[in-house]
C-alpha cells in the first residue's frame, strides 16, 4: 500500500502518543490518597475502643508541644551527627544528645520524601520542640542523586524539654522513614493526622506519657492507616496489617474496660503493653502496604506503552531512505507471505500473555482494568507493528546490493551542517539519562543553537568568497526543486536510489553575485542571529545553577523600573506589527493593530505598564475586557486566515491566496502570544520574529537549503525560545497565569488551552513559521511531506531514549524531582507534534490536490 510520507509520519506519531500515554499511566500510578474529603476537612476523631463501657475520651488528645521549628540542612549525612564526625563538627547538638532531652533517629528518604510538612506555630505553656533533619544525605564524593547508603540515610534529631532521659543515657539512633514526620508532629501539636499520610507515629516521642495516652496515639494512628488502606487497596481485608489492626482494637477495648473499672492490678499493666506492641506492629505492616502501594510501578503497562513507541521508532528509522525520496512516498512495509503466519500467531501469543499477566497481577495493572476489546486492540496493533518492522529490514537487507550500487556517489554540498545535525541529535539524547544535565538542559541548546549560527556563518563565507569552484559538484541528475529532491525517471516510482539533492548543483550559488547592502547583509545574518540569542540568554535565568541569580527579567519587573519595561514592551509590539503585517490582508492589518493597542492597555490596566502620561497605576483592574477586546481580533484574523485557506481549495490555482491565509493564521497566533506573555517577555516574542525573517531572507533562500535541514533548524530554534522564555523542566516555571488572561473565573478547558500554548509559544511558532516557509518557498508538493517526516523523526528519538533511561532509572533518588517532570513535558511535546505533523499532512494534502 503506498503512502505518502508526511501522512505515514502522522500516523506514527499518533501511534506513538498512544504509547506514551501508556507508559505514564504506569509509571504514574493512581496515588495513595483519601476519598473521603479534603484534607483539612473537620472530621471527628476515632472514639477510643472500649468493651461493653463507655469511654468519656471522644476527642483528640491534648496537644504535646505549643511550637515546632525545623531546621532542615541539606545533605545532612547520618554519620555528620552521630559518629566521631559529629563530635568534632557538631559539638553542641552531641552535648543536646548526650543530656538526654532528644530522641535521635536515622530517618532513610524514598521516594516520594516528606521534607516540610504543613505546620501550625499554638500558644500555651507547653514546651517548644526542635526538629534538626536533613533531607537526604551525600556520598563520600560529595554528591547525592543515586541510592546507596549514605545518600539515603540521613540525621534526625527532636530535641525538647519534654524528653527526660538520664544524661548520658546515649542510646543508638533507631532507623525510622522521612514519612513518619508528619505523623508524629501531627500527633504532638494535637492536630488530626494527614489523611493521605502513610506514616507513623514515632513511638519514643509519646514513651514517657501515661499508657492511656499512648494507647490513644497509636489508636488514632492505626484508624487512620487502615481508612487509607481501605480506599486504595481492594483486598485491604486480606492484608496482615489489617487483620493486626483488628485484633489490637479489641484488645484496646478490653483494657479501657479494665481502665474503667478503676483495676490497678498487674493484669491491666501487662495486658496494656501487649496492645501497645500489637499496635506498633500493626503500624509497621500497614505502612508497609502503603509504601508498597504509593512506590509500585505499573510495569506491564510501562513494558507495552515502551514496545510501541520503539516500534513506531524503528519503523520511522527503517522508512527513512523512501520517505524521503523524490516524491515522498513509501510502499507501507506490510508483511510479505513468509511472515503471514506469524503476523497471525502473534496477537494469539500476546493475548495469552495479556492472560497470564492479569490474572497473576490480582487487577492492579491499569491495562488489565480494560475491556477485552480494548486491550485486545493494543495487542493487534503490536503486532502489526512488529511485522511491518520485520518485513522492513527483510526489505532493506534483501535490496542492499542493489541501494548501494544505485545511491548517488557524490558528497553533500552541506556535509558539515548534516554532521552537526546528527552530532547534536545524538548528544542531547544521551545527556537525557543525567539528572543535572536536563536540569542544565537550556545550555544544551543555547549551545546547539550558537553551534549551527557558526556552522552557517562557515558556509556563508565558504560560498561567498571561495565560490562555486569548492563546492562539492553533485549528480548531474539533480532536481530543481526548493527542497532539492530529484525527480524519478519518467515512468518509473522514485525509490531508495533517488536522494534529496539541492537545485544548487544545476544553478550557479547566488550568493557568489550578490552585491551592496544585501551582501553584507548575507554576510552578518549568523552573527546578528548570535547576539539576539545572547540578549535573549541574559533576559530569562533559568535551569539550578542560574536561576537564582538577578537577570534582566527581574530588574524589568522591579516596581522601580515600569517607566523602562513600558517603553520596551512598546518597541517590541511596534517591532512585532511591522514583522507580521507584511504578509497580511488589509483587514488583517488594521485587527493586528488594534489587537496590540489592546495588549498594552490590558498590561496598563492591571498594573505592569504604564501610559506615558501616567506617573503611576492608581487604578488597577483585572483587564477582562481589555483581554476580551483582544480575543476578539485574535478570533478574526484566525477566521480570516481559515477562510483564506478554504477558498484556496475550492480555487486551486489560486497561491496567493493560500500563502496569506496560511500567514494570518500564524500572525493569529502571534497576537495570542502576545497577549498571553509576561510583558518583560515580549522582546522574545519579538526577537524571535527578527530571527525568523533574518533566516528566510539570508540563510535558507540564498543557501537554498534542503527541507530536512530546514525543518531541523526550525525544530532546534524551537526548543531554544521554549527556554528562551523562561520555562525550565520544573513544573514550578509553569506560568499558570496565563490561563486566567481574560477570565472572571477559573474555567477549566479554555485555562487549560492558554495555559499549555503560552508555555509552548516557541516550539508552536516556530513550526507554523515552517508550514509558511515550505509552502511559500518550495516549488515542489514534497517538501511539506518531507518536513512532517523529519520533524516526527527528531521528536520520536529523544522521547524513545528517555523512556528507556526513566525506566532504568525509575529507583534513582531524583525521579520524581528531576526525571519525572521532564517526562511530562516530553509527553505534551510529542502531542504537540502529532498536531503539527496533522496540519502538516493536511496542507500536503492540499498542494497535491493543487
Amino acid at each position: 500500500m503506498r503512502l505518502g510520507s508526511g501522512t505515514f509520519a502522522a500516523c506514527c506519531v499518533v501511534i506513538e502518543v498512544l504509547g506514551v500515554a501508556l507508559f505514564l499511566r504506569g509509571f504514574f500510578p493512581a496515588p495513595v490518597c483519601s476519598f473521603s474529603g479534603t484534607e483539612h476537612q473537620t472530621e471527628s476523631p476515632a472514639p477510643e475502643p472500649s468493651a461493653g463501657a463507655i469511654s468519656n475520651w471522644t476527642k483528640l488528645p491534648p496537644p504535646l508541644f505549643s511550637k515546632v521549628v525545623i531546621m532542615l540542612i541539606d545533605a545532612l549525612r547520618d554519620d555528620f551527627v552521630f559518629g566521631s564526625k559529629g563530635v568534632k563538627f557538631m559539638p553542641y547538638t552531641t552535648y543536646l544528645v548526650e543530656k538526654g532531652s532528644s530522641h535521635s533517629f536515622v530517618a532513610e528518604a524514598k521516594p516520594p520524601t516528606v521534607t516540610m510538612p504543613r505546620i501550625k506555630e499554638r500558644e500555651t505553656l507547653l514546651p517548644n520542640l526542635l526538629v534538626l533533619c536533613g533531607d537526604h544525605g551525600m556520598s563520600e564524593a560529595g554528591g547525592h542523586g543515586a541510592s546507596s547508603v549514605e545518600e539515603v540515610n540521613t540525621a534526625m534529631i527532636l530535641i525538647s524539654s519534654a524528653f527526660e532521659r538520664k544524661p548520658g543515657d546515649v542510646r543508638r539512633p533507631k532507623y525510622i522513614q522521612q514519612t513518619d514526620l508528619a505523623a508524629t508532629l501531627s500527633i504532638g501539636l494535637g492536630l488530626p493526622i494527614p489523611k493521605s499520610s502513610i506514616g507513623n507515629l514515632i513511638f519514643p516521642v509519646v514513651e514517657g506519657k501515661p499508657m492511656r495516652e499512648q494507647l490513644r496515639f497509636l489508636h488514632l494512628n492505626t484508624v487512620q492507616l487502615s481508612k487509607l488502606l481501605q480506599e486504595n487497596v481492594p483486598s485491604y481485608k486480606k492484608e496482615p496489617g489489617f487483620e493486626q489492626f483488628k485484633v489490637s482494637e479489641r484488645l484496646h477495648g478490653n483494657w479501657v474496660r479494665l481502665y474503667l473499672e478503676e483495676n490497678s492490678s498487674e493484669v491491666l499493666s501487662n495486658l496494656g503493653s501487649k496492645v501497645r506492641r500489637q499496635y506498633l506492629d500493626a503500624l509497621r505492616a500497614l505502612s508497609l502496604s502503603l509504601s508498597r502501594q504509593a512506590a509500585q510501578y505499573d510495569v506491564y503497562s510501562m513494558a507495552v506503552g515502551t514496545v510501541l513507541v520503539l516500534e513506531v521508532l524503528a519503523l520511522l528509522l527503517l522508512s527513512g531512505p523512501r520517505a524521503l525520496s523524490g516524491k515522498a512516498e513509501l510502499d507501507v512495509p506490510l508483511p510479505s507471505p513468509a511472515f503471514s503466519l506469524l503476523c497471525y500467531l502473534l496477537p494469539l501469543g500476546l493475548a495469552a500473555l495479556h492472560v497470564t499477566v492479569c490474572t497473576s497481577a490480582g487487577g492492579t495493572c491499569y491495562l488489565c482494568s480494560l475491556p477485552w476489546l480494548t486491550a485486545g486492540g493494543v495487542m493487534v496493533l503490536i503486532s502489526t507493528l512488529l511485522c511491518a518492522v520485520l518485513s522492513a529490514l527483510t526489505g532493506m537487507f534483501a535490496g542492499g546490493k542493489r541501494l548501494s550500487k544505485n545511491l548517488p556517489q557524490c558528497n553533500s554540498r552541506s556535509s558539515e551542517l548534516d554532521l552537526l545535525i546528527l552530532l547534536g541529535t545524538v548528544g542531547h539524547t544521551l545527556s537525557l539519562g543525567a539528572s543535572s544535565f536536563i536540569e542544565e538542559e537550556p545550555q544544551t541548546w543555547y549551545f546547539l543553537v550558537n553551534t549551527l549560527c557558526l556552522a552557517l556563518c562557515h558556509e556563508i563565507y565558504r560560498n561567498c568568497f571561495l565560490g562555486d569552484d569548492c563546492a562539492p559538484q553533485c549528480c548531474p541528475h539533480a532536481g530543481e526543486d526548493f527542497d532539492g529532491v530529484a525527480a524519478a525517471p519518467q515512468g518509473k516510482s522514485p525509490g531508495p536510489d533517488v536522494w534529496e539533492l539541492d537545485r544548487a548543483s544545476r544553478h550557479p550559488s547566488p550568493l557568489g553575485v550578490l552585491r551592496g547592502p544585501e551582501r553584507w547583509m548575507v554576510l552578518a545574518s549568523p552573527w546578528l542571529i548570535l547576539t539576539c540569542c545572547r540578549l535573549l540568554r541574559s533576559l530569562n535565568q533559568t535551569g539550578v545553577q542560574w536561576a537564582h541569580r538577578p537577570d534582566l527579567g527581574h530588574w524589568l519587573t522591579s516596581p522601580d523600573h515600569k517607566v523602562e519595561l513600558s517603553v520596551l514592551a512598546a518597541v517590541s509590539l511596534i517591532m512585532i506589527f511591522v514583522l507580521v503585517q507584511k504578509r497580511c490582508s488589509l483587514a488583517s492589518k488594521v485587527a493586528m493593530a488594534f489587537g496590540l493597542l489592546g495588549i498594552y492597555c490590558y498590561r496598563v490596566a492591571i498594573g505592569n505598564l504604564l501610559f506615558p502620561w501616567q506617573q503611576n497605576n492608581k487604578d488597577i483592574s483585572k483587564g477582562i475586557t481589555e483581554a476580551r477586546f483582544v480575543y476578539v481580533f485574535v478570533l478574526g484574523i484566525l477566521f480570516t486566515g481559515t477562510k483564506g485557506l478554504l477558498k484556496s481549495q475550492i480555487t486551486a490555482d489560486d497561491f496567493t491566496v493560500k500563502t496569506v491565509g496560511l500567514w494570518e493564521i500564524y500572525s493569529g497566533l502571534v497576537l495570542l502570544a502576545a497577549l498571553l506573555l509576561r510583558p518583560h517577555n515580549l522582546p522574545v516574542l519579538a526577537l524571535s520574529l527578527v530571527i525568523q525573517t533574518i533566516m528566510t531572507q539570508f540563510v535558507w533562500r540564498p543557501l537554498r537549503h534542503n527541507a530536512a535541514e530546514v525543518t531541523v533548524m526550525h525544530y532546534w530554534f524551537g526548543q531554544a525560545f521554549f527556554y528562551f522564555q523562561g520555562n525550565s523542566n520544573s513544573i514550578a516555571t509553569v506560568d499558570i497565569s496565563a490561563g486566567f488572561v481574560g477570565l472572571d473565573a477559573y474555567v477549566e478547558i479554555p485555562a487549560m488551552l492558554l495555559t499549555t500554548f503560552a508555555t509552548y509559544t516557541g516550539p508552536v511558532l516556530w513550526a507554523s513559521h515552517l508550514v509558511n516557509f515550505l509552502t511559500s518557498e518550495a516549488s515542489s508538493g514534497s517538501a511539506l511531506s518531507h518536513a512532517c517526516f523529519c520533524y516526527a523523526l527528531i521528536c520520536s528519538i529523544p522521547v524513545s531514549a528517555y523512556i528507556i533511561f526513566v525506566t532504568s532509572l525509575r529507583y534513582h533518588l531524583f525521579i520524581w524531582s528531576v526525571f519525572s517532570p521532564k517526562l511530562l513535558y516530553e509527553g505534551m511535546h510529542l502531542l504537540i507534534t502529532a498536531a503539527v505533523c496533522v496540519f502538516f499532512t493536511a496542507m500536503d494534502q492540499t498542494n497535491t490536490k493543487s
